[in-house]
């Protein structure tokens, strides 16, 4: 069944792959509705917040049904890089993680370790999981040889540390995408929640040539004001949030309905 060379059936990463820009819509509240609304919407794939939402592990599984369901790609950003955790996502179904919070190479490998089979990875592989089609219709062997292909493995550069070391964690076998996180970054440069900070804007532009530069995608998340600028720079891997999305459709409504 996926003997071979076979194609790629995370159809955001192929995307992706192909040089184009993929963009996604983040979830941070438990619903099954939601993501079948991006879905339908037009949006290439959802990150399933884990880390600042309140979604369960069963509740990840729903999403992620319904993101199969509505030809969205579902990827999990965790609460923590724990590799048991990250692997019990990874069961769920995912197509990919988007790793909080890797400030080294070592930290990168990991990540890689605990998404990806032998001989990229070390992630426990078990008979009758949901991302093995429960093994209907595929082996192990099979399947892990897909998984290993199709999984997006996206590390976020979020502190001081992490940017000091991106060279040396851009050359982690496995990577796919380099997603540089405004929001703590901001924090970790001394100056919380101001992303257009002389000196953040400066660290971020700078980051995201050496991504480029490197080979590995960029990735980051924008409002409507800045996403212009941020896929000139060549950012690939992009979204914004719910809660954006909802802020300025209801000011743009809210405003045209005051009399």
């Amino acid at each position: 069944m996926f003997k071979g060379d076979t194609p790629l059936r995370n159809r955001m990463k192929q995307k992706l792959l192909a040089g184009k820009t993929a963009l996604g819509v983040s979830i941070m509240i438990p619903s099954v509705q939601l993501v079948e609304m991006a879905g339908k919407l037009g949006y290439d794939w959802v990150l399933i917040d884990c880390e600042h939402g309140s979604i369960s592990l069963e509740t990840v599984e729903y999403m992620v049904m319904a993101a199969e369901a509505s030809n969205i790609t579902p990827i999990i950003r965790p609460q923590k890089n724990d590799p048991e955790l990250i692997g019990q996502y990874m069961d769920r179904g995912v197509m990919g993680i988007q790793a909080p919070h890797v400030s080294s190479a070592a930290e990168a490998q990991e990540v890689v370790n605990a998404v990806k089979y032998y001989p990229v990875g070390n992630r426990s592989l078990a008979v009758g999981t949901r991302s093995a089609n429960y093994g209907f219709g595929i082996s192990l062997t099979d399947y892990a040889q897909q998984a290993n292909q199709d999984l997006l493995v996206c590390v976020q550069i979020e502190d001081k540390d992490a940017v000091d070391n991106l060279d040396s964690i851009a050359k982690v076998e496995g990577i796919d995408v380099l997603f540089i996180g405004p929001s703590d970054l901001s924090q970790s440069l001394g100056h919380p929640g101001d992303a257009g900070h002389p000196v953040v804007k400066k660290v971020m532009d700078d980051a995201f040539c050496k991504i480029i530069e490197s080979g590995k995608l960029a990735g980051t998340a924008g409002n409507l004001e800045i996403t212009p600028r941020r896929l000139e720079q060549g950012v690939k891997y992009y979204y914004t949030h719910l809660t954006t999305l909802l802020a300025y459709s209801s000011s743009v409504f809210l405003g045209n309905a005051k009399e």
